[in-house]
């Protein structure tokens, strides 16, 4: 049984005021969406409720919005012009198995606490009622011989299903320029245009192009290394391979840690290097492997299953 399914039953009477995050940033429409990355950055979240003059919820603006606005050079334009109107809004009074139903609705990754004001009072995300566990779920290791394998040649199993795979035969490639900082994001964008092509489903989309994002931003801040992006389509499934040949991640279990970051300074100046690539990349797949060893490179594989009940 998932752990989630486990916390609903024991504590499904539980009020959200009781595990809400209370102390709930947000942004105003007029912000630009080059300052919502930086808030970003600075508050380590992924996501901003979006409020009028009276801090009632107007909107939402998250990292798929970022993606957008790289994507087509928008980043000075303002958060009302870009932000998700449609927003879905929790009462403060709601318990743990209404906010699980909500998760399970509408696939949101978190949603603004509201009083009988209508007013912004907090913020609630699956983190906030796992946090404690959330780090120990999903992250799988490989013995130290198969790691050598995979790292020292052009490893060609997968490391989740140990099928052989064909990256001649990917059907979507990128190479990341690992030189520019403010290039982070092009191929997350690039993906999701051909993912939308190829009529996917939008919120399997919205799953992949943030978890890419990700991806792509750990590869250019900290390789020193060119890397790859391969997608491959399959009847069930997406398959997402993010690969490079560069510095390695010295220590997997602090890096899967919220915050834990070894970006230097004049990247985080930038809006990046929050400590959340990990993280939120094993948030948004349904099955992640990091394999990666100090000087040998990583290999970050994911998987996104077509059906929302895989």
């Amino acid at each position: 049984m998932d752990v989630l399914e486990k916390v609903q039953k024991i504590f499904a009477h539980m009020k959200v005021s009781e595990f809400m995050n209370q102390d709930v940033i947000y942004v105003l429409p007029n912000r630009s969406i080059a300052q919502v990355r930086e808030i970003l950055r600075l508050k380590r979240i992924s996501g901003l409720p979006v409020v009028n003059g009276d801090k009632k919820v107007i909107g939402i603006i998250s990292i798929e919005d970022i993606i957008k606005c790289i994507e087509a050079r928008r980043l000075n334009e303002k958060v009302e012009d870009h932000m998700s109107r449609r927003v879905i809004t929790i009462d403060v009074n709601e318990t743990l198995s209404d906010v699980m139903k909500y998760f399970e609705k509408y696939g949101y990754g978190r949603f603004p606490v509201i009083d009988s004001n209508g007013k912004l009072v907090g913020i609630i995300t699956k983190n906030d009622i796992l946090k404690a566990v959330a780090l120990k779920l999903g992250l799988l290791y490989l013995h130290d011989e198969r790691r050598r394998e995979a790292l020292e040649k052009d490893f060609d199993k997968s490391l989740i299903t140990g099928q052989n795979i064909d990256k001649s035969g990917a059907n979507f490639y990128f190479l990341i320029d690992y030189y520019d900082v403010n290039s982070i994001g092009i191929g997350a964008a690039q993906l999701k245009k051909f993912l939308k092509n190829n009529n996917i489903d939008e919120q399997l989309i919205r799953r992949i192009a943030i978890s890419v994002y990700e991806a792509e931003a750990n590869v250019v801040i900290h390789s020193g290394s060119t890397g790859e992006i391969f997608c491959f389509l399959k009847d069930d499934s997406i398959v997402v391979r993010v690969e490079d040949k560069g510095r390695g991640i010295e220590n997997l279990e602090l890096a899967m840690k919220e915050g834990y970051s070894t970006a230097p300074d004049h990247v985080r100046e930038l809006g990046f290097g929050a400590g959340m690539g990990l993280p939120n990349i094993k948030r948004y797949s349904d099955k992640m492997v990091v394999l990666s060893e100090r000087g040998k490179g990583v290999i970050l594989e994911m998987i996104f299953f077509k059906k929302s009940n895989s």
